[in-house]
């Protein structure tokens, strides 16, 4: 088994030891509950570095309700048994006073590309995100981290986030990993009812077929709205945005006109799923 750790001095003190010995250090930061897409980013730390360090935290300062903050799947024990055949070095699983100490006054914010989409649908979020991944690269000193592309806008964000301050980390996003039937691998899938589970891939079903026709060449506005018209019919109870935006900058575009991507949120069984392609 992975050893685990909850304090900071004690990781520093093991990630000194590894530099010293001119180890390459890699994190794959989470919220546990993992799953294939969390040890395909394993697998892809494990290829690149010495030393590997997983990150087990649920960050409060990243859900905007607190019930869902509270019903946020944590199988540590699980997860570490997952982590052990990996070549995992250490699982840091700190309680939430390490992070956030009384008196923690500090919010790191990436303005722009944060604020569509999720941004927009979840107010907070992303700082919440930035704030706690520019902590965990502090704790953690690692010469890179892992991220999955499911999540496209945080991947931007946390790019963002590194460039601006000049962190000494490279980031590199893997592939969304899905399961047999296209649902992307995620921790909430665990929360789907049997109904919503054999509902859910009509999201990316539908984001494929729109994807089609836009390379086709029919008109993207009109396909957008039959998209979110086929994800309702499908089952969801709410499409919150599909849409189409560049993929760096996530700018609304009507044209495929340089890298695009779709992405799209919905609500389904009072779960939220969110998944993006590109086109």
């Amino acid at each position: 088994m992975p050893q685990i750790v909850r304090n900071v001095s004690q990781l520093r003190e093991i990630v000194a030891g590894w530099k010293a010995d001119g180890d390459a250090v890699g994190v794959v930061p989470t919220m546990g509950a993992l799953h294939d897409g969390h040890l395909s980013l394993v697998r892809a730390a494990r290829g690149d570095c010495a030393r590997v360090i997983v990150t087990i935290f649920v960050n409060p300062k990243q859900f905007n309700a607190p019930a869902d903050l509270l019903k946020y799947p944590r199988t540590e024990e699980a997860d570490a048994a997952l982590l052990a055949p990996l070549g995992v070095d250490v699982v840091f699983a700190p309680p939430i006073e390490e992070v956030y100490p009384s008196g923690f006054a500090t919010t790191v914010s990436v303005s722009g590309i944060s604020d569509p989409l999720e941004g927009a649908h979840r107010p907070g979020h992303f700082d919440g995100v930035a704030t706690v991944v520019a902590k965990l690269f502090g704790m953690t000193a690692a010469d890179r981290a892992y991220f999955g592309q499911k999540d496209w806008q945080q991947l931007q964000v946390v790019q963002r986030l590194v460039a601006d301050l000049n962190l000494a980390v490279k980031i590199t996003g893997c592939e969304t990993i899905r399961e047999a039937d296209g649902l992307a691998m995620s921790s909430r899938n665990a929360q789907l009812s049997t109904d919503a589970r054999a509902c859910a891939p009509a999201l990316h079903a539908a984001m494929q077929r729109a994807a089609a026709a836009i390379r086709g060449g029919a008109p993207v506005p009109l396909v957008m709205k039959a998209a979110r018209a086929e994800v309702l019919d499908a089952g969801f109870d709410e499409v919150e945005y599909i849409e189409l935006r560049s993929a760096l900058m996530l700018e609304r575009v009507s044209q495929l006109d340089g890298p695009v991507r779709m992405l799209a949120a919905a609500m389904i069984g009072g779960v939220r799923l969110i998944d993006n392609i590109a086109v």
